[in-house]
Parts: C-alpha cells; sequence; structure tokens
C-alpha cells in the first residue's frame, strides 16, 4: 500500500532535512527530486542540452560529489524552467510516489503537479535572511569561497525564477500545511512534521 508524504519549499528552508527525518520516522523511502534537477543542471554545465541532458540521466548522476555547489544550483533552477526537461523527469517521479511501503518527496513541484492527492503535503519556508545563513553555512563547511549577500542574492534570483516559471512554479498547494522554520530548531521542525504525518495515517 503506497502512502505520499509530498515536501515542498524554497532552497535552504529545512524542507530536505525534514524529508529525510520523516522518511526516516517511519520506514519510507526517500527521494530528493532537486538532485534530478541539479544533475541535469550538471550536464548542461559540461555542454549538453537540457532535455537531452534529462532524458540521458542515470542514477548514478545522482551520486556526484559536486551537485551542491552553487553553479550547480543556479544551473538546475535554469533547467527546472524548461517544460520539456520537467516532463522528461516527471514520470520517474511519480514511480517512486506509487511505491508500496510509502515515500517522502521533496522539491518544489510535488503537492501541486507532480503527487496532487498526496496522502500529506507540507510546504516547508523559512525568512529570507535564515535561509541564507543556512545556505551560507553549509557552503563554507564544504570550503566554498562566497559571502552572505552573494548568497542572499542568489537565493532571491532563484526564488524569483522558480516562482515565475510557467509551467510547475513554486508554490504551496491549496490543501498544504504550512511549516515555518525560522524560529524552530531542527527538532522542532522534524516533530511538526512528523506529528502531521501522523495525524493523516493513523486518521486522527
Amino acid at each position: 500500500m503506497s502512502f505520499t508524504v509530498a515536501i515542498d519549499g524554497p532552497a535552504a528552508a529545512g524542507k530536505g532535512t525534514v524529508a529525510r527525518a520523516v522518511a526516516a520516522r517511519f520506514g519510507f523511502a526517500h527521494l530528493d527530486t532537486g538532485l534530478l534537477y541539479r544533475a541535469t543542471g550538471r550536464r548542461t554545465l559540461d555542454g549538453t542540452e537540457p532535455v537531452e541532458a534529462a532524458r540521458a540521466l542515470l542514477a548514478a548522476d545522482l551520486e556526484s560529489d559536486d551537485l551542491r555547489t552553487a553553479e550547480v544550483a543556479q544551473a538546475a533552477s535554469r533547467v527546472a524552467a524548461v517544460p520539456e526537461v520537467r516532463a522528461a523527469l516527471v514520470e520517474f517521479q511519480r514511480a517512486f510516489a506509487a511505491r508500496s511501503g510509502g515515500a517522502v518527496l521533496d522539491g518544489r513541484d510535488i503537492g501541486t503537479v507532480i503527487c496532487p492527492d498526496a496522502e500529506v503535503k507540507l510546504f516547508v519556508t523559512a525568512s529570507d535572511d535564515v535561509r541564507a545563513q543556512r545556505r551560507l553555512d553549509e557552503l563554507l563547511s564544504k570550503g566554498a569561497e562566497t559571502d552572505y549577500d552573494t548568497v542572499l542574492a542568489e537565493l532571491r534570483q532563484r526564488d524569483e525564477r522558480d516562482s515565475a516559471r510557467a509551467t510547475a512554479p513554486l508554490l504551496p498547494a491549496a490543501d498544504a500545511v504550512l511549516l515555518d522554520t525560522t524560529t524552530l530548531t531542527i527538532e522542532g521542525a522534524v516533530e511538526a512534521a512528523c506529528a502531521e504525518v501522523a495525524r493523516v495515517r493513523d486518521g486522527t
């Protein structure tokens, strides 16, 4: 029996952390759909045309060590705005969501486009300042050379691109539960998400 948890939200809001924790807590499979777009974007940086890159994507591409760089993030956002790229990746995501035993998918259009019938939909967000500081800390910990103002500008540019695109823009599903992590600890955000999943799963 399938049970799908769709978690959407902008970059560095904490959706990936929450998704991994929810999957671990309930024994569900987890897919970071952003990696699909990052891996596709990574291929385009080598000169591959976006749609070709998406159609040729291999599972091994998701294991690349450089998918978390700022350059790849921007490339991912650009290819995600191409309707044919999104179409090429939709079926993979829907098949994953329908697997037996439950699945958690996090991304930007899971609750609105990929899994509109998901049993649980969460939209994880946080203030721009908090998200920029989180992303900066992450990048610096990996040896990247950048600063707060640069990261903030890149986040806002990506938000604008993701929200304004014609196909599957970033926005909460009408029936999504909003989870603002601006002032929450990781533990607090995880517990809030797990409580919602348990409530729906148990019918309480």
